[in-house]
């Protein structure tokens, strides 16, 4: 499939992008170029091979494995606070 001038002007006018009118002629070159790539896709025997919905399809097992091992300092954190009251960071009021 070839795009024309005419096709990428309305293709620029959908993307809400100014082309200059001296440029159009090389953007439907590049595009038919894109198109001709994706058309060679066609070629390819994908049978057998399951349609992929989102790439992260896959498990992420590592996930699995992180685990805070670290926690129940409360003091020791709130050590390093310039100020607190209880267990908490007192900040002061930005909103008022």
């Amino acid at each position: 499939m070839t795009i024309d001038v005419e096709t990428a002007r309305h293709i620029s006018t959908l993307a809400r992008l100014k082309i200059p009118e001296d440029q159009l002629p090389s953007v439907a070159n590049d595009l038919s170029k894109i198109l001709a790539w994706v058309g060679m896709l066609d070629e390819l025997d994908v049978t057998g091979i399951e349609p992929l919905a989102n790439v992260n399809d896959g498990h992420l097992g590592w996930r699995e494995q992180d685990v805070v091992t670290d926690g129940g300092q409360a003091q020791a954190v709130l050590a390093n606070a310039p100020s607190q009251k209880a267990d908490f960071f007192t900040v002061p009021k930005v909103v008022e």
